[in-house]
């Protein structure tokens, strides 16, 4: 029998290596690093998915109706102010003074559809909108203004509504039990860069105490929020619909609120004190759109924000199955190649794109269920092998 030759330098280095705990645990979490590349694959492919679902809510909320916020309604009285310019030259120019209600009630019933892009689902809604109230009576010493300066005739209701495709019937003001119909634009754009105007009688009496009642319908479109702006001394506003999973935001929640698997009602009740501004100014000196309110129609799952959540916990899962590898190696003497270390991360990395795929078309519990049955049989199968 031939004497066994002794190792030369470089095969004991290898035999150290091979054999070294310390080195074994760098190798894996560098592997471990080299996998979160292939995470934030997933990760940007989540957001690929998840934008292409908000393009298409974009596209279908185009055509039926964006997010709506109604403002109004606001009387508007122009009044013509002179001034001198640098050369000494009078000029004279035309501006509003906004007066809001002293008294706001809104009452409506939303009617949520659901409507389909390929796999991708969209809410929008139909909202029957009554409101009615009253205007304080007007004078020109209530304006700190001269009776010549205000242009009376002039004066309108202006109602703001952000997206005009929506509206689905023509709309009536009745003013003082004056019906009128309101029309397309706004005079001025201190408060709504969008919306409805109607010429309103507005009377030049200084004795006048009586306020100026006034009642209207809208019957608008639109998709995901409908919100309000508390524009009354005080508003009051009562939805309800059929839809079972609504969001309360802005800047108030309702009063009282009720939701059932049949749908919910909500009203709020909002006096002047609770905003910051004040029930009548000149020109566009307030942001009124802060004190917005009112109600988001939620879609029950969200797989999207799920499957990003799971990612998150990609280098947990990769890190606890190498660990039980490497656990299985010290204890069994069994060596596994590095190499394998990694087909057994990519595996689990494809865990997540399984459940990105299953989740757009099944259920979010059952697309994780078949995703771990499948990724866990493979690894279980190829541990078995090696």
């Amino acid at each position: 029998m031939e004497p066994k030759q002794p190792l030369s330098f470089f095969e004991k280095l290898n035999e150290k290596i091979s054999n070294s705990v310390s080195i074994k645990l760098a190798s894996i979490g560098f592997l471990i690093l080299i996998l979160l590349i292939p995470g934030s694959m997933i990760q940007s492919l989540i957001y690929e998915r998840e934008s292409t679902r908000e393009a298409t809510i974009q596209e279908i909320s185009a055509k039926w109706g964006n997010e709506q916020t109604i403002t109004g309604p606001v009387l508007n009285i122009p009044f013509k102010r002179s001034f001198f310019d640098a050369n000494g030259k009078v000029n004279t120019v035309r501006d509003y003074v906004h007066i809001l209600p002293d008294k706001l009630n809104i009452e409506g019933t939303l009617n949520p559809e659901k409507r389909y892009r390929g796999i991708y689902e969209v809410v929008v809604y139909n909202s029957n909108l009554n409101f009615s109230g009253e205007f304080p009576s007007v004078t020109a010493a209530s304006l700190n203004m001269s009776d010549a300066e205000i242009l009376w005739k002039d004066a309108f209701v202006s109602i703001g509504i952000p997206d005009m495709r929506g509206i689905k019937e023509n709309i009536f003001v009745t003013w003082n039990g004056k019906k009128s119909t309101a029309n397309p634009g706004i005079d001025n754009k201190n408060i709504s860069a969008s919306g409805v105007s109607c010429g309103v009688d507005v009377i030049e009496d200084e004795t006048n105490a009586d306020p100026y009642k006034f009642a209207f319908e809208i019957n608008l479109n639109g998709s995901k929020n409908l919100n309000f702006v508390p524009l009354g001394k005080e508003t009051k506003v009562a939805i309800n619909s059929n839809w079972n999973n609504p969001s309360f935001d802005g800047a108030f929640l309702p009063e009282s609120r009720t939701v059932s698997e049949s749908g919910f009602t909500a009203s709020w009740k909002i006096l002047h004190l609770n905003r910051n501004f004040p029930q009548q100014w000149v020109g566009a000196t307030h942001n009124i759109y802060e004190s917005s309110f009112g109600v988001n129609l939620l879609l029950p799952v969200d797989q999207y924000q799920k499957s990003m959540r799971s990612a998150k916990y990609a280098i947990m899962f990769i890190s606890l199955t190498f660990l039980i590898f490497f656990f299985v190696e010290i204890l069994n003497k069994k060596r596994i190649h590095p190499f394998q270390y990694i087909l057994v991360g990519l595996a689990l990395t494809l865990f997540y794109t399984l459940l990105v795929s299953f989740s757009e078309h099944i259920n979010f519990n059952w697309a994780y269920l078949i995703s771990c049955i499948g990724i866990i049989g493979m690894i279980t199968f190829y541990a078995a092998s090696i």
